[in-house]
């Protein structure tokens, strides 16, 4: 019974940890650019997009900075929604592995 209770302390405790690392990688941010810096990415620890930044520059005439923004944003949703289609298959796949553990009373688990 000892071993037990040990085995549920030290779960208890990977689980706070998991959880910690969780909201750190919510905080990081990394940047990435394609193109020869024509094209900029901002995104989170978290597999989110932030941010993504078009150089005006190549495009062939002078396109209009709204126009500009409005297909970084277009992009950026494109690209978080696919984000969001992989988490959940991700999800699909692992939940028989996680729904084991889902009784122990782990958080994310």
């Amino acid at each position: 019974m000892k071993d037990m209770q040990r085995m549920m302390r030290e779960a208890q405790k990977m689980a706070a940890e998991m959880q910690k690392a969780q909201e750190s990688l919510a905080e990081l941010e990394v940047q990435a650019s394609a193109g020869g810096g024509a094209v900029s990415v901002t995104a989170s620890g978290d597999l989110r997009i932030l941010r993504i930044e078009i150089d005006p520059e190549m495009f062939d005439g002078a396109p209009d900075a709204d126009d500009i923004e409005m297909l970084a944003d277009t992009v950026t949703a494109g690209v978080n929604e696919a984000l969001n289609k992989a988490r959940e298959a991700q999800a699909e796949a692992m939940g028989p592995l996680a729904g084991g553990m889902g009784g122990l009373g782990l958080p994310g688990m």
